[in-house]
């Protein structure tokens, strides 16, 4: 397993981003022991990035385009879709199975 989606909240079913294209949501994300090292709920500012072309992490390059608009899941990434062997110190030590609760709110 490299990366994995479940979905908690259905989405419109309709609108799903394509790679290029600027996807706008809100996450938490967690170590597996369900400590949160970044949110952008608690920034109180959506994340906005354009998907699908090596900006972000492999697991979201991976797993958002599979979401529509309003969709939430769950992404759960191995350190080799994730920040791997070198970790996000001092937030994400080396190795670190991430999990990200996602909500997708807008493709432009």
């Amino acid at each position: 397993m490299v990366s994995t989606l479940e979905s908690i909240h259905p989405g419109d079913g309709k609108n799903f981003p394509k790679p290029g294209q600027t996807i706008t949501m809100h996450y938490h994300g967690t170590l597996l022991d369900g400590s949160v090292f970044d949110s952008s709920y608690r920034r109180g500012q959506p994340f906005s990035s354009p998907i699908g072309i090596g900006r972000l992490i492999g697991a979201w390059d991976q797993c958002v385009p599979q979401m529509s608009i309003g969709q939430k899941a769950i992404i759960t990434a191995t350190p080799e879709v994730g920040y791997g062997e070198r970790g996000f110190p001092p937030v994400i030590p080396p190795n670190a199975t991430l999990k990200f609760e996602v909500e997708l709110l807008a493709i432009q």
